[in-house]
């Protein structure tokens, strides 16, 4: 009757699950395994059968297992359970991927109850489950899962303390570096904390990977985002590159920040050599997507997303996707594959900007709101202020939509976009023109290339009858950046003051280099009608909404 319990432990470490899975079945049935002489022996076998369950994916019965393990080893007599454990001493990583389980380690168990809440994204169970293990018991991968838990508790101060034990630990846990930076650490300290100890040869452990400080550069460049340092980052990013040529993940780094910095053609570029080496990625393809969405390229947009929904169609980049392929089509429908993302995976912040953008197309802008405050509660992000302040506008919450303007200028002093959000807040009262004129050409300043900048003002000059001016800095734009949007502009200031040739030439090469452009089909459409002698409608009225907010100002005049 007796069951060979080593080998569960082979067959797991084989990867034959299922067979584990039926090996474990007979074992805590055996007669051995008997609860009143050999709680121990029951104890193990349980777990050993927990472990088939966790790899097979079924994780309610593994917790389930794993709870009654707990149990039996709870009635093991005290002096009995310290020879066992004395005699049995586990060294193992407690991994759920390692199961060749010798002897019960109760803190192991609940790493693998917490493991399969996590699975089952109920992240509050899984932390009670982790706060059951004393502190100095925890191992680099219960203080990596303590870390990520704590975070999402927003329980940051012990979230840091968890991520930093791991890299005192082991200097290469890059979730660990990653989450310190976003939660503000400095690369100072996070570097402070890679072991140094050194060995025999008198090298620190990481000596060989980094005679070229390959490591604290990166965790540098990391920092540098999490602080919206966008161009210092992409510097130190494009360094690493050079000396590890074709390395994916720094590719999608280099394009997702060449994209929040606007420089869509060189971000669209890097994405695609990204894919190019390795066409089965799906991280960060959301965000390419996006891209061929805003460059109008529909043929590769089409082919990514098909691409997508052959290599992974569970994960929640493929359907943000979906959603911006849809966008065009149906909004509603693209809406609904934004929430299956969120469904997914409740952290992604793609999906709720996703989310956002859409509801405020289809004139929701409450719902807005609360979308893209999901999305910057997990990460502040500009394309998540961005949607703030114009679902503000859109319910004429001006003070709030001027409130959400300024603390993204906080967070982001360096960005142009951020600077252009307090314009457009102050642009949307005729009181208000003279400040918004200020910042929009304090963006030109920070940026020169950032277009929506050089358009806001153009409107600007437009709006309060200089429209010579709009044309002269429209001209000049289109010298350096041959961009439709810019011919779009020029084509309608052109049409309001009556130049409609030149208006018409402007259409046209728009749409040569963007055949999607909805502006310059509709403009092109109210020309005709212009140049047949009939009257397009008549401009809407600016409401005047003034907004008093002196101390507010005062803080404007010394972040600008």
């Amino acid at each position: 009757m007796e069951v060979p319990k080593d080998q569960i432990s082979t067959l797991l470490d084989l990867g034959l699950y299922s067979s584990a899975h039926m090996l474990g079945c007979f074992l805590v049935s055996s007669p051995a395994a008997n609860v009143e002489s050999s709680p121990h022996l029951k104890s193990e076998s349980l777990v050993l059968l927990g472990d088939a369950l966790f790899r097979e994916r079924e994780y309610r019965r593994a917790i389930h297992t794993y709870k009654q393990a707990l149990q039996y080893y709870k009635i093991i007599p005290k002096q009995n359970s310290a020879t066992i454990r004395s005699s049995l001493q586990s060294n193992r990583s407690s991994s759920p991927n390692s199961f060749n389980v010798s002897a019960i380690n109760e803190n192991e168990v609940k790493f693998k109850i917490a493991s399969c809440y996590c699975a089952l994204s109920d992240n509050r169970a899984a932390l009670v489950e982790m706060e059951g293990i004393p502190s100095k018991a925890r191992n680099l991968q219960m203080n990596l899962l303590m870390g990520k838990l704590y975070r999402f508790a927003r329980h940051n101060r012990a979230a840091i303390a968890c991520y930093k034990e791991c890299l005192r630990n082991c200097p290469f846990v890059f979730e660990a570096i990653i989450a310190l930076a976003e939660l503000g650490a400095t690369a100072k300290d996070i570097i402070s904390l890679f072991p140094q100890t050194s060995n025999r040869s008198g090298k620190t452990p990481f000596d060989h990977f980094d005679s070229n400080r390959w490591l604290p550069r990166y965790v540098e460049a990391q920092c540098c985002i999490a602080s919206n340092d966008y161009k210092g980052g992409l510097e130190l990013f494009l360094d690493l590159l050079q000396r590890f040529p074709n390395n994916i993940h720094l590719l999608l780094e280099i394009a997702k920040v060449e994209a929040i910095m606007g420089k869509n053609d060189e971000a669209i570029m890097n994405f695609e050599k990204a894919r190019s080496i390795d066409p089965y990625l799906v991280t960060y393809m959301d965000e390419y997507a996006m891209l061929l969405k805003m460059k109008s390229d529909y043929s590769m947009l089409n082919k990514l997303v098909y691409d997508l929904l052959n290599i992974d169609p569970t994960r929640p980049e493929v359907f943000v996707a979906l959603s911006v392929l849809w966008e065009t089509k149906d909004e509603r429908g693209a809406l609904s594959y934004a929430e299956k993302s969120i469904r997914i995976d409740e952290r992604h912040i793609t999906g709720f900007i996703m989310k956002g953008n859409l509801l405020l197309a289809l004139k929701q802008p409450e719902a807005a709101v609360s979308a893209f405050r999901n999305a910057q509660e997990l990460r502040p992000d500009i394309r998540s202020y961005q949607g703030l302040v114009h679902s503000h506008l859109a319910l004429s919450k001006i003070k709030e939509a001027l409130y959400a303007a300024r603390e993204a200028m906080k967070a982001m002093p360096q960005s142009a976009k951020a600077l252009k959000l307090v314009g457009d807040v102050h642009a949307s009262n005729s009181g208000g023109r003279e400040k918004a004129k200020k910042f929009y050409e304090s963006a030109l300043r920070l940026e020169p290339g950032y277009l929506g900048s050089a358009l806001a003002l153009a409107e600007l000059h437009v709006i309060e009858g200089r429209n010579g001016d709009a044309v002269s800095l429209l001209e000049r734009y289109l010298k350096d950046w041959a961009d439709d949007s810019l011919h779009v502009k020029l084509a309608q200031v052109f049409a309001a003051t009556n130049m409609l040739q030149d208006a018409l030439s402007h259409y046209q090469a728009a749409l040569r280099m963007n055949p999607q452009n909805e502006a310059a089909k509709k403009g092109l459409e109210r020309l005709e009608k212009q140049m047949k002698g009939v009257d397009p409608d008549a401009p809407e009225d600016d409401e005047d909404n003034e907004v008093d907010d002196a101390d507010g100002d005062q803080e404007e005049t010394e972040l600008l």
